[in-house]
């Protein structure tokens, strides 16, 4: 069946009318969880199409819920979200959830809420590291898997090497001999179609549907227990305040109901439910009643947080805390000391900037804040470099100005001797760059743990690195392969210091005085390096505008004028042929941070600088360390 556009609409899709709230049977909760880039966000895309939730679904779009700015202009999913669809009488509610590693914290805060979940598999890639660390996570929580391979159109689709691969995993990570006994099903999610055989797909996602409703169980509940729900997730409405989503454990939660909210530390506080609502398509519906299974989002509690939970004051018994990794980068977060300080940005004191941190902990787990001993810096540690830009990045929108230091490994001490972390490092490149990518990473304290060629000229190369080796990785990875060739990684554990990593950064071009750099000074400065900025751009005095090739910083004054003379000159003479400058994104700006570096973050611009902005602070420094050393 199409709608008026041709689109594939499934006959059983449809909505409940409110007051039919699904009992037990007629509802699933089911989380879709896939490595970045595999197709998840383009399957969510496909099932709301699919399932009446849009009058017209091919003005519907792509990235239905990444609704974030930096969500869409990435290609990632950051945030987990909620939504729902119905097909054949049962309500379906999905739980997206991000691909990439770093947000890892997301995904174990909301999997607590589903029964069984959908494993997106790339027909090409397979298994990757996140892959195993979220099944992991699912398969240790009891959820029932559905494995879905994805881009079985691919020229290089290698569809049953992948089961093979997806079956190794999980002979792994099975904790019951059922969960080996999985459901697997191929589809194309760009198109809208799935099938149980690569080379017979149906032109819908109806198999997938119907897959869910077989062998995703249902949730089992206990609707005459006391009323109990685990908040998984914070959202906001500027009229009903905070809204604490999260899965009704048992019993039955009206509006108006009195309950009590259960901190991690006890903490009670009695508060009426003022709004109730089920997710339904990508708008909530406000109902009378929610029943125990049931996905739902409360309001009335001011002092909601991710991890407590809401219960009947007869019985104020608190759900199992949810279980977040430790983070294993941090960086600190500084008030912006730069002669340009407070130019654009809406919020720039140590108070607006320890709120805006502190506030990030309600919402973001996985991330720790804390106090140093100078008043206005922060020490904020995540689970890696995009962890934590992203946030960096979120705060500059907002107005925020600040600077950051270079990320670093958190270490632990076990037994006096210092451990930091170490990733399991996957890389997928070409043959002609196995000893390019093995010699990057060698420098690295990296060792190799398996080497697959498939022998159509692709190999696979794990290798297991300190975190602080994946420090500015990606950028020389890319370089070094010339794009051919992804990355990624997951944490795997802490073992004994593995000695220093040589740096390749050389030194830095820092400026020399106040100004606008002009063209004859950045030309001047280009015999020496590249630089980083372009003629009018403003500078100070200790800000780093370049590169150069040694391994000493070099003073340069980009704000230099020509001298003007009497003598006429050609036009060739006096014209200045720049070479364009190496605009750094976020991400390279934190990773070419030496130590005694800052990157300064404005609404408006990021520029690196030097802690001490005076040539002579740093030499006097440079002096105060060599004598240090030398005693």
């Amino acid at each position: 069946m199409t709608d008026n556009t041709g689109s594939p609409v499934l006959e059983g899709g449809g909505h409940l009318a409110a007051e039919h709230a699904s009992p037990d049977h007629a509802l699933r909760n089911v989380a879709i969880i896939a490595h970045v880039d595999h197709g998840k966000t383009t399957l969510v895309d496909g099932l709301l199409k699919q399932s009446n939730v849009f009058r017209d679904p091919t003005a519907a779009g792509d990235l239905i819920m990444d609704s974030n700015d930096l969500e869409r202009e990435r290609g990632i999913t950051i945030l987990a979200k909620n939504t729902a669809v119905f097909y054949n009488g049962v309500k379906i509610n999905i739980i997206d959830t991000p691909g990439h590693a770093d947000f890892g914290g997301e995904v174990e805060r909301v999997l607590n809420m589903a029964d069984g979940c959908l494993l997106l598999v790339d027909a090409v890639e397979g298994p990757m590291p996140q892959t195993r660390t979220v099944l992991q996570r699912a398969l240790a929580i009891g959820l029932k898997p559905i494995v879905i391979v994805n881009k079985v159109d691919r020229p290089s689709s290698r569809p049953d090497d992948v089961v093979l691969m997806t079956q190794d995993l999980f002979l792994d990570l099975a904790t019951d001999a059922d969960q080996l006994d999985f459901p697997v099903l191929y589809a194309i999610a760009r198109d809208g179609r799935a099938g149980s055989s690569p080379d017979d797909l149906q032109d819908d996602f109806r198999p997938l549907f119907d897959a869910i409703l077989q062998h995703i169980p249902a949730p089992v509940t206990d609707r005459t227990a006391p009323a109990r729900l685990l908040i998984a997730s914070l959202d906001y409405d500027n009229h009903l305040g905070r809204i604490a989503i999260g899965r009704v454990h048992s019993g039955v939660v009206s509006l108006g109901d009195l309950m009590i909210q259960v901190g991690p530390e006890r903490q009670e506080a009695r508060q009426r439910v003022t709004s109730l609502s089920t997710f339904d398509g990508l708008r909530r519906t406000e109902v009378e009643q929610a029943v125990a299974g049931d996905i739902v989002a409360i309001a009335g509690f001011a002092d909601a947080r991710i991890g407590a939970t809401l219960a009947d004051p007869n019985a104020p018994h608190a759900l199992d805390a949810i279980d977040i990794e430790e983070p294993t980068l941090k960086l600190s977060f500084g008030v912006n000391t730069s002669p340009f300080a407070g130019r654009d940005a809406k919020f720039s004191t140590s108070r607006q900037l320890r709120e805006r941190l502190f506030r990030e902990l309600e919402t973001n787990l996985s991330l720790r804040v804390d106090t140093t001993d100078q008043p206005d810096v922060f020490s904020v540690s995540g689970r890696g470099e995009l962890h934590l830009s992203i946030l960096i990045e979120t705060m500059r929108r907002e107005g925020y100005e600040f600077q950051v230091s270079r990320p670093e490994a958190i270490t632990r001490t076990v037994d006096g001797e210092v451990h930091e972390p170490v990733e399991h490092l996957v890389i997928d490149t070409t043959e002609e760059y196995v000893g390019v990518v093995s010699e990057l990473v060698g420098g690295r304290r990296a060792r190799m743990l398996d080497m697959v060629n498939d022998g159509r000229g692709s190999v696979r190369l794990e290798f297991a690195i300190p975190t602080r080796g994946l420090i500015g990785l990606r950028n020389a990875f890319l370089t070094a392969t010339r794009g051919n060739g992804v990355m990624a990684s997951r944490l795997i554990g802490f073992e004994p210091w593995l000695g220093p990593i040589a740096s390749n950064r050389t030194g830095a071009l820092v400026a020399s005085e106040t100004g606008v750099a002009l063209a004859h000074g950045i030309a001047n400065a280009q015999e020496r390096g590249v630089t980083f900025i372009d003629p009018q751009t403003e500078v100070y005095m200790g800000m780093i505008v370049g590169q150069q090739p040694r391994m000493d910083d070099l003073v340069v004054n980009v704000c230099r004028a020509k001298k003007l003379t009497n003598i006429r000159s050609s036009t060739s003479d006096i014209a200045v042929k720049l070479t364009p400058p190496v605009v750094l994104s976020l991400e390279q700006a934190l990773d070419f941070l030496a130590d005694d570096e800052l990157l300064e973050v404005t609404p408006s611009a990021f520029r690196l600088r030097k802690r001490l902005l005076s040539a002579d602070d740093r030499g006097k420094e440079r002096k105060r360390a060599q004598m240090a050393t030398a005693r």
